[in-house]
């Protein structure tokens, strides 16, 4: 379903638009989790830790989608909110045209630097192979991750954030089936969850084409879209380059605290690895209202409504506000029981300990995280990329900084509370931008001749 977002009451568009968003990705989460709870139950905690190493590595894959989908997000958001919609349908074929060819790109390049890398992060070993293994038949999936990706930012582009939560909660319990049958049944290993992905992946990337080619049919307008448009790459590419060149600096501090990590052996490693699928469980509701601010805020910039994205924002950050205060407080009371589905808990004290130590200190601090998502948002929305580059750096940089200024002191502890170090400092300058108003004269469709 199709929603304008420049008409109605900005705060039941957002939590409308949001809750869908939320619910899917905690699908997308629980099927990245049941990886991780299937090999540590099923093969052992030296199989997780091998999927947790080739964590950071798949990571800037998934950075890659992830910016490239915001700038085709916004731009799809802002020519729909514009009435520009055959702007808006050659937008989307171009993101797609152009997806593909890099997604090609990309598993060219990647599949020769498996084992590279993960030697580059110091990998144990005795998980190399695994490690290896998942990450070569993962780099396989990315053409479909990256057309996936690209669908649902039309969709929810276009005001529909309820179709990517059908499409995730077919692909989540495909992959749920995949794995216990793959492992269990096929004792397959690591890489029974990693084929388990690639086939879930390729069979929801299919199915959400199909569902996007009849939407954008059914929308009527003068002309015909083209496939493929110069002029539209560009301005994705105004959004999509500073996007993935920030997720991309991202995912390479990830490389860097992983090979941290990676110090401290296998118990930290797998702890570290089972606690970050919770946290990233647990953050997922909060960086949905970022998101759902983010559409809103485009279509309504495009629109020439500023003010309704700030009226937005507000709601957002109650929303929040309420989100983060919950799941801090189910963490604290039950985050070893979370730890344990991973592992063993009788056998498996160390994993445990360090998994809990992470989920006690980076839970407390959900609500910075959560409002530093919010104003990003929003300045994601109007295209302001600057100072949203600048805003997720500095926390990336602050992160692995402090982590490893404060190792020698604190140990594994100190690659906990170099997080919300970074969320603060994030949180400092994106707030800062919002109140500025400097970013209600970015648009990017009063730049497009029509």
């Amino acid at each position: 379903m199709v929603r304008d977002m420049t008409v109605g009451s900005p705060s039941k568009i957002i939590i409308g638009f949001a809750l869908p968003m939320i619910f899917g990705n905690i699908f997308q989460q629980m099927y990245n989790i049941v990886d991780s709870v299937v090999v540590g139950n099923f093969v052992g905690p030296d199989a997780l830790a091998a999927v947790g190493a080739a964590y950071p590595f798949t990571f800037l894959f998934i950075a890659f989608a992830t910016g490239a989908s915001i700038g085709c997000s916004v731009v799809i958001s802002q020519f729909y909110g514009a009435g520009r919609c055959l702007e808006m349908k050659s937008s989307v074929f171009t993101a797609l045209t152009s997806m593909a060819a890099a997604s090609v790109l990309l598993m060219a390049v990647g599949l020769p630097l498996c084992g590279p890398v993960l030697r580059l992060m110091d990998t144990p070993a005795d998980i190399y192979a695994d490690a290896c293994d998942y990450l070569r038949i993962y780099v396989l999936s990315v053409l479909f991750m990256f057309l996936y990706n690209t669908a649902t930012a039309a969709f929810n582009a276009l005001g529909d954030s309820r179709t990517p939560l059908y499409l995730l909660a077919f692909s989540s319990a495909l992959n749920i089936g995949l794995d216990l049958a793959f492992v269990i049944r096929c004792a397959m290993g690591v890489t029974g969850v990693a084929w388990a992905t690639l086939i879930a992946q390729a069979a929801a990337s299919v199915l959400a084409l199909t569902i996007l080619m009849r939407r954008l049919y059914a929308i009527k307008c003068k002309g015909r879209p083209r496939l493929f448009e110069a002029a539209r790459l560009r301005h994705i590419c105004r959004i999509a380059v500073p996007s993935v060149v920030q997720q991309s600096i991202v995912s390479m501090g990830f490389l860097f605290v992983q090979a941290l990590v990676n110090r401290y052996g296998p118990a930290v490693i797998a702890g570290y690895t089972a606690a970050t699928k919770i946290d990233s469980i647990a953050i997922m509701p909060m960086l949905n209202v970022g998101n759902a601010v983010s559409s809103f805020t485009a279509q309504n910039i495009g629109a020439g409504k500023p003010e309704r994205a700030q009226r937005g924002l507000r709601t957002a950050i109650l929303l929040t506000v309420a989100i983060g205060g919950l799941t801090t407080l189910v963490l604290w009371l039950f985050g070893a029981q979370f730890v344990g589905l991973f592992v063993d808990t009788a056998s498996n004290a160390a994993v445990i300990r360090a998994g809990v130590g992470y989920l006690t200190v980076v839970s407390v601090f959900y609500v910075v995280m959560g409002i530093m998502s919010d104003f990003n948002g929003v300045l994601r929305g109007a295209g302001d990329m600057r100072v949203f580059m600048a805003s997720t750096l500095m926390n990336f940089f602050t992160r692995v900084t402090a982590a490893y200024l404060l190792a020698a002191v604190m140990g594994e502890a100190a690659i906990w509370w170099s997080i919300p170090m970074g969320w603060t400092v994030g949180l400092v300058i994106s707030g800062a931008r919002f109140f500025s108003g400097g970013w209600k004269n970015k648009s990017i469709v009063e730049d497009a001749p029509v």
